[in-house]
């Protein structure tokens, strides 16, 4: 079935079904094989500590890409107001007894409060 005639058929949704195609059922797969084949691990194991602390350094750099090189509207935001939202996102977690999602949240809204102050100061 190709493109366009999915998006005859199906109308406003097309666009919906073409990402579930292509974007959600390819890595859903994978998902479901890494949960099967995950569930003999020991999470106290030398691999397991490996695999977490290299998940955890690829987010590091990520958010240290998006942050020192941004790109799109978050390029439009000072690096001192990017710098900032994550500061406060990390003390609010830290401060909410390690809560991602008040992290996250007050991390998110600071980013907002920067970008609202930037586009406001510039001529």
């Amino acid at each position: 079935m190709s493109l366009a005639l999915l998006q005859e058929n199906s109308g406003w949704l097309w666009p919906y079904l073409v990402v579930l195609l292509v974007g959600f059922l390819p890595t859903e797969v994978w998902r479901v094989l890494g949960v099967i084949a995950g569930k003999g691990l020991n999470e106290e194991s030398e691999l397991f500590q490996w695999v977490k602390v290299v998940a955890t350094a690829l987010v590091a750099a990520v958010v240290a890409k998006l942050v020192l090189t941004p790109s799109g509207a978050l390029a439009g935001v000072p690096t001192a107001g990017r710098v900032l939202a994550i500061a406060a996102g990390v003390a609010a977690m830290l401060m909410a007894r390690r809560s991602l999602v008040v992290g996250l949240v007050v991390g998110e809204a600071t980013l907002i409060a920067m970008a609202l102050l930037s586009r406001n100061t510039t001529p």
